[in-house]
């Protein structure tokens, strides 16, 4: 079971992520969705992304980018695009341009809009299905996946909780995306981030 920490924007936080004894494989940036909370200014995000992620990826998420938008992080040093709302030739598009690791991200409220993957299978290097919810913490019935097939992994985010039952995400998904079930009063918690690595790690081992 792979990991996703989402929505981070202080380098305090990031620094602690990294240096972790159990680092997730991803970080995630809010980088052109102005909506959310937990987006990042072009220079603050320059400035995090100065701390050297060691073997973690770093993941900007994006929310039907601009040319514009896209040519402004063009140089930093990220390792996946993660797209909402843009089609697969536009993403097709940005994969060759910028040669980069594409995150597909996919908004779900039934199964119909689960089956909208087929239509990136050419081009996504990680499925994603998440909420409708954007920068609202909200939930769907992660089960409307447990049954789909793919030879890409599959990431799964959607208002997840370090109280919930982690483990059972293992049978659906190959990596958990957690935002909001790591705040307290919207704010990213140190401890709440410190116990869903250990957790994730103590099922790595039970498995």
């Amino acid at each position: 079971m792979k990991t996703k920490i989402c929505g981070i924007s202080d380098s305090n936080t990031l620094k602690y992520i990294i240096n972790h004894r159990y680092p997730p494989d991803y970080i995630g940036f809010i980088v052109n969705y102005k909506k959310s909370k937990r987006f990042v200014e072009l220079n603050n995000l320059k400035k995090l992304l100065e701390i050297k992620k060691k073997k973690t990826k770093y993941v900007a998420v994006l929310v039907k980018p601009t040319d514009e938008d896209l040519e402004k992080i063009s140089m930093l040093p990220f390792d996946y695009y993660q797209i909402y709302d843009l089609n697969n030739d536009q993403i097709k598009l940005i994969k060759k341009k910028y040669n980069i690791n594409i995150i597909v991200a996919i908004t779900v409220k039934d199964k119909n809009d689960v089956l909208i993957y087929n239509n990136y299978k050419n081009v996504a290097d990680i499925f994603l299905f998440d909420s409708k919810g954007y920068e609202k913490s909200m939930s769907f019935d992660h089960k409307l996946i447990k049954d789909l097939r793919s030879n890409t992994e599959i990431m799964l985010a959607g208002n997840i909780h370090i109280d919930d039952d982690l483990e059972s995400f293992n049978k659906i998904a190959d990596i958990i995306d957690i935002s909001g079930g790591l705040e307290t009063h919207g704010l990213k918690d140190i401890s709440k981030i410190n116990i869903f690595l250990n957790k994730i790690e103590q099922i790595k081992n039970e498995t």
